[in-house]
């Protein structure tokens, strides 16, 4: 059973986010406003970062982001996570995702470059998935190794990110050395039965809710196009991946077919299902619920597990020796 803390969480976001969304709205630019109005906490209700906290704005052609680094006094690192956040496609920035990457960044060791992707319906598909390729290169020729990067999503972000490691794969750039997804939206033709389902289960989303937010999205795309449904692309060659759903989710099929699917394409994927909890619960670390904590613990532990460095890798051999 989840902790009092997320089940009092998960009763407020039923009511302020899953109520809220019920609103009619017809017009596709106050459709994506009413959105980010649910989507995005005021300032005053996010959690305060951390002293010791550095954020460093990049602002270059064809993409824009964040360095944020928590680390020890002295201490830095060579591993990169290269975060793509949720929102749906149309809400959220780097900054609502603040709490999330200063704890994946101190908990990993890890600078943390958060990508601040265009939104729709403002910019459709392929806008997001290019600013993405672009953050990518970027990183690359600026001395990054890809071995030491670690690329992470949520929910629409996640989706995004299996995106990203499709087109990445089929321009011929170095992959990076893994992937966690949290609650990946990876289905925007709505296929997934946990759409019906887990309709009333789920506090935070409904199925017709992220209907309406895909075709804000895909546009005149095929909803199909594995570059926007990763689901139907084809997964030969990704990277090891970790995968995070609710099992009371309505995108919890999305999460469940992807993993089955990256599996039978040769992928290394641990999916893991947990009970009763909300739509991408990692991401609320910073608000100190337990079920949060344990799950950043874990992606960090991936983090370092597929990027050792020439230096760990010594250690790994002189104590097998």
């Amino acid at each position: 059973m989840p902790s009092w803390q997320m089940r009092l969480f998960s009763a407020a976001t039923r009511l302020l986010v899953k109520r809220g969304a019920r609103k009619p709205v017809t017009d596709e630019v106050e459709g994506a406003k009413h959105v980010r109005r649910l989507f995005e906490p005021p300032e005053y209700f996010r959690p305060s970062l951390p002293e010791g906290v550095r954020i460093e704005q990049v602002n270059e052609p064809g993409f824009r982001g964040e360095w944020v680094q928590w680390f020890v006094e002295g201490e830095e690192s060579q591993r990169t996570i290269y975060y793509i956040h949720g929102g749906g496609y149309v809400a959220c920035s780097p900054r609502t995702h603040r709490g999330l990457t200063t704890h994946l960044s101190r908990a990993a060791s890890a600078k943390v470059f958060s990508l601040d992707y265009r939104l729709a319906p403002e910019h459709k598909f392929p806008a997001a998935l290019e600013d993405a390729v672009n953050g990518y290169r970027w990183l690359l020729e600026s001395g990054e190794q890809p071995g030491n990067i670690i690329v992470g999503g949520d929910s629409a972000g996640g989706g995004l990110a299996a995106a990203f490691l499709i087109a990445v794969r089929d321009l011929g750039l170095p992959l990076p050395a893994g992937a966690f997804l949290l609650s990946p939206w990876t289905d925007l033709a709505a296929t997934g039965r946990s759409l019906i389902t887990n309709e009333s289960a789920d506090p935070m989303l409904s199925g017709k809710m992220t209907g309406r937010l895909a075709k804000l999205y895909y546009g005149d795309a095929s909803p199909k196009d594995p570059l926007v449904s990763p689901l139907y692309g084809d997964l030969i060659g990704l990277p090891p991946m970790l995968i995070y759903a609710g099992d009371t989710e309505v995108l919890l099929d999305d999460a469940v077919r992807f993993a089955d699917r990256a599996k039978r394409h040769g992928v290394n994927v641990e999916l893991r299902i947990e009970k009763e909890l909300p739509h991408v619960w990692p991401i609320f670390v910073a608000f100190g619920l337990p079920e949060s904590r344990q799950s950043i613990s874990e992606i960090a532990a991936f983090v370092r597990r597929q990027t050792l460095l020439l230096e760990d890798k010594d250690v790994v051999k002189r104590n097998a020796a």
